[in-house]
């Protein structure tokens, strides 16, 4: 009963410091559109890509040309 207890907190902790990194971020396009990804996006300068994570799960990459605001929530 003890271990399932300290696994359980140990879970639950892990959980709260992962959601605490976090901040999830709002990228507006020229055209209008607007894309929330879990983190901050990464700039690739060799590129010239955004690259980040959708609330979905699925990687993305934008076109810095195309991308017209970065804001956190």
């Amino acid at each position: 009963m003890t271990q399932r207890t300290l696994a359980t907190f140990t879970l639950a902790v892990g959980l709260a410091t992962l959601a605490g990194c976090a901040s999830p971020t709002v990228i507006t396009l020229n055209d209008g559109r607007e894309i929330q990804a879990i983190d901050s996006p990464t700039y690739d300068e060799q590129s010239g890509f955004y690259e980040f994570e959708q609330l979905d799960g699925k990687e993305t990459r934008i076109n810095k040309d195309q991308v017209r605001t970065v804001k956190e929530l």
